[in-house]
């Protein structure tokens, strides 16, 4: 049976997901969901996920939420995208919890806030303050790819794809590829990997493209 992803092209956490399956060559199947029309708030939504986030993934009887469980999932079922010790799963999740708090929980904030929210909403306060964690967060990911084409290990894995997954969208957040070129290689690479998508490639978007 083919996998589910309840998703929609803007979150870059469901891209997370859905760009893990493909290039785990996992068949799976997009289930748009209305998020900027409330989609995530009804009671069907709800009953599949009580946080009301995407994305969320079926297979069978199995239901899972959190980009990241859904990640270690593919991993374990396809042995692929996972490492090849304990020692590298190990590294990969210590990459994907700072991306959790440090990456895509800063810049899918901010992406929103800037790109989304009603302009008269916008506060720039606020959004100064998380580009500037966003670029901290950006400056430790150069530094580790100073001389390492990958974040864990000598192959792409889900740490990887966890981690770029707010940075291949190109509505304007303050995130500048040229700022950090160890970064920006980096990025190359994985758009590189055979199978690679952009997320409005992989999944159908909720507003029209600007």
């Amino acid at each position: 049976m083919t996998i589910q992803l309840y998703c929609f092209g803007e979150s870059g956490n469901a891209y997370k997901a859905a760009l893990t399956m493909t290039l785990a060559g996992v068949a799976w199947t997009p289930v748009f969901v209305d998020f900027f029309n409330g989609g995530t708030r009804t009671p069907a939504f709800r009953s599949l996920n009580v946080m009301g986030e995407v994305p969320v993934m079926v297979d069978g009887d199995l239901v899972i939420s959190q980009s990241a469980v859904i990640q270690d999932y593919i991993t374990s079922k396809t042995s692929k995208l996972g490492g090849r010790s304990a020692d590298q799963r190990r590294e990969i999740l210590r990459w994907m919890f700072f991306d959790n708090h440090k990456v895509s929980g800063v810049a899918g904030t901010l992406r929103f806030n800037t790109n989304f929210l009603p302009e008269d909403k916008r506060n720039a306060d606020v959004n100064a303050f998380l580009l500037m964690r966003l670029k901290s967060a950006l400056k430790v990911m150069e530094v580790h790819l100073t001389g390492r084409d990958w974040l864990a290990g000598d192959a792409l894995t889900v740490a990887d794809i966890a981690c770029c997954g707010y940075l291949f969208y190109t509505e304007p957040f303050g995130f500048d590829r040229a700022e950090f070129p160890h970064v920006d290689a980096w990025l190359d690479r994985i758009a590189a990997t055979p199978g690679w998508a952009h997320p409005y490639d992989l999944m159908p978007r909720a507003l029209p493209a600007a």
